[in-house]
């Protein structure tokens, strides 16, 4: 039982990095029109959020169900899920407050979009590296 949860959280996290991959696209497509940024921002700020709480769910699940200890890599992960979900709110609130017609505003936008994702992309590697590590017995946190 406790593989398949943590089976489908892995899964989960695979999916959500080729999510944050594929959402580096966002301000490319759309650059021709504001609205069309703001309102793919604010989709795929939903479908981040939605990854995100699927993924802390499982976590959950799988540290209730499978009696796992609640030690340093269980706060880690808390801390991870925390910065990258206020990243991504602070992100999309600015989109959605800046006069995106000023066309230096929507380039700068358009850069702290791919910025934010990136260093989502990065959290979320090191976090995974970090998980394989522990898994491998390389390190013990």
């Amino acid at each position: 039982m406790i593989e398949t949860i943590l089976f489908t959280h892995s899964l989960l996290i695979k999916v959500f990095l080729a999510f944050l991959i594929l959402g580096l696209f966002i301000p490319k497509v759309t650059s021709s029109s504001t609205l069309k940024f703001r309102k793919a921002s604010l989709i795929y700020t939903m479908i981040f959020q939605a990854f995100m709480t699927m993924i802390a769910f499982s976590g959950i699940v799988a540290l209730i169900v499978g009696d796992l200890p609640f030690g340093i890599s269980t706060m880690i992960m808390i801390v991870v899920f925390t910065v990258m979900m206020t990243l991504e709110i602070v992100k999309f609130k600015k989109i959605k407050k800046a006069n995106l017609e000023d066309e230096s505003i929507f380039a700068t936008m358009r850069s702290n979009f791919i910025k934010i994702g990136i260093i989502n992309i990065i959290i979320l590697v090191l976090i995974v590296l970090l998980m394989i590590l522990k898994s491998k017995g390389v390190i013990a946190i």
